[in-house]
């Protein structure tokens, strides 16, 4: 079960949403995502479970382990570069990426905000590797990958990815549709981005 934060986390503001910069992270459209897939997570960092009393599954909690503006003194980054048993996601589940490592980095060094943008989703060249991969790592491996996946679903390669495309599963959960169970849980991928799964698929779900 995954905790869905309201839009705007009593006691917090979110800053002006604007058009989206390559110079920015953004927390709604990118770093909440990421760690409701890889941390806030049912036995992990939920509210229900809060391994350790850590809960993830909101803006404020998440604040709580972090140093805006100072990464390397922020929990939330120093256990994320870990090694062992020390790392989290802990192991056998797979680490963050280089980039989603970067990112959280960046985040916090920006001041740890609660912002949002608009604007960054282009639907007119869409390839796998460029916009779906993505979106997989940073909404669905965390629960759906090799070591633990969720439901059964494995979505850490590409042809477990084209799998669940062909056979309308991804679709229909992302989009949460009638008959699907919605995914990825609390955190829904923003229309542009089903869009651009939407048109990859109907592109024949390429290896591109």
């Amino acid at each position: 079960m995954v905790i869905t934060p309201s839009p705007t986390p009593p006691g917090t503001v979110i800053s002006g949403s604007s058009t989206c910069s390559t110079d920015t992270v953004y927390f709604q459209n990118e770093l909440f995502p990421l760690i409701n897939s890889g941390c806030n997570t049912s036995g992990c960092h939920d509210a229900v479970s809060h391994a350790d009393g850590v809960d993830l599954s909101s803006y404020d909690k998440i604040k709580a382990y972090v140093s805006a503006g100072n990464a390397a003194n922020s929990k939330l980054y120093k256990v994320l570069v870990k090694s062992g048993s020390e790392r989290m996601p802990l192991p056998p589940l797979p680490a963050f990426t280089a980039d989603q490592i970067a990112k959280v980095q960046k985040w916090i060094n920006q001041g740890a905000k609660n912002n949002a943008c608009s604007g960054g989703c282009d639907t007119t060249k869409i390839t796998y590797a460029a916009a779906v991969q993505p979106l997989m790592q940073t909404y669905c491996t965390g629960c759906h990958n090799t070591a633990s996946p969720g439901g059964g679903i494995d979505l850490s390669s590409y042809a477990q990815v084209k799998t669940y495309a062909a056979n309308g599963r991804l679709l229909g959960s992302i989009s949460y549709a009638t008959g699907y169970s919605p995914m990825p849980k609390g955190s829904k991928m923003q229309d542009c981005q089903i869009t651009q799964i939407r048109k990859w698929i109907e592109a024949g779900a390429l290896n591109n």
